[in-house]
């Protein structure tokens, strides 16, 4: 059996990465942070009891930014796979804690890469690498030969944490892979993210629950994918005989309010009359346009996504709709008794 250790397992890709993981035969295991509040909602499906013989779930305490911490998990697990998703990925906050960013987004991935060089060489490494370290595009679309030049503290460090995964790969022959992941959302997505403010704020519009939608830039232009289909793409990176970096996009482009205005009209809703712009929500600098090209992606994978614009938008919308339903009905059944 096959095992594999998760940063950032509690995210919307850890989440969908440890079931696919789990449904191939894996075991999984993965690194969370010691919270005063519980933060597994999203993988409370697959965690049962670590003493039934059947669990293919286990979950360690730790913190990237710890080396020493990283190190002892990796001489303890021996993983045959670490795929490292932690991060502090809002690219908005990031410009008001620039150095938090940093800590988790580039020290934390050398610390990986160090724990797997010192204490277990074998391990196949999956770095997750992001779009927004092309920033201002110096070509349409984007591939892997195309330059980089970011926009934020969390480009900048993914932009690190991309060229050590290569200088690691490249100094002691490890295979360690970039996935360079164009945006990709789903229901699992965190409410603070532009897509799923907005799939929330339909629904509970829709039901009088809410009133306004305040937003930013409605003209940033992204390739959005959905994470089910881009966590398949990272588990064939590290089926490959050879490591390499990889672009994971749907090759369309498309603007924040052509997704705004796509939700909206699933509900009839008038985005004129609900949303207002609030400029707290621009960033200093402002990446305008992403657009990636996944064709090595597709020709050396194997890998094509399953859901298009359209359809992510509607699954998105599915979800918190059912989620702001049960909302109106709780909200109903307080008032009720609250009024006697």
């Amino acid at each position: 059996m096959k095992k594999a250790l998760i940063s950032g397992i509690t995210g919307q890709d850890g989440s969908f990465l440890a079931e696919l993981l789990i449904e191939k035969g894996y075991e999984v295991h993965g690194i969370i942070r010691r919270s005063s509040s519980f933060n597994t909602g999203r993988i409370e499906h697959l965690y049962a009891d670590p003493h039934d013989a059947d669990t293919k779930l286990f979950l360690h305490y730790g913190d990237i930014t710890d080396g020493s911490r990283m190190s002892d998990l990796m001489r303890t697990l021996k993983p045959d796979e670490v795929y490292h998703l932690a991060a502090m990925s809002h690219v908005r906050v990031s410009f008001d804690e620039p150095v938090n960013s940093v800590m988790i987004d580039a020290v934390g991935t050398i610390n990986m890469l160090e724990a797997i060089r010192n204490q277990h060489p074998t391990a196949k490494f999956y770095n997750a690498a992001s779009s927004e370290m092309y920033g201002l595009v110096q070509e349409v679309p984007q591939t892997e030969k195309t330059p980089f030049y970011p926009r934020s503290p969390y480009a900048c460090s993914k932009v690190y944490s991309y060229w050590q995964t290569r200088n690691y790969r490249e100094a002691y022959n490890m295979h360690a892979s970039n996935g360079i992941l164009f945006n990709h959302d789903s229901s699992r997505r965190g409410a603070t993210f532009v897509t799923r403010k907005i799939t929330i704020a339909a629904a509970r519009i829709a039901l009088g629950l809410q009133g306004k939608l305040y937003l930013g830039n409605l003209d940033a232009k992204r390739d959005f994918g959905h994470a089910q289909d881009y966590v398949k793409a990272m588990v064939l990176m590290l089926q490959q005989p050879q490591s390499d970096d990889y672009v994971i996009s749907t090759g369309e482009t498309h603007s924040v309010r052509e997704f705004l205005e796509l939700v909206f009209g699933f509900y009839g809703l008038d985005v004129n009359k609900y949303v207002e712009i609030d400029p707290r929500y621009f960033r200093p600098s402002e990446v305008d346009i992403l657009l990636g090209d996944s064709s090595k992606a597709r020709e050396k994978l194997g890998w094509k996504p399953k859901y298009n614009f359209n359809s992510l938008a509607l699954d998105m919308s599915k979800a918190d709709y059912e989620l702001a339903r049960k909302e109106s009905v709780t909200t109903k059944d307080f008032e009720d008794w609250k009024n006697g």
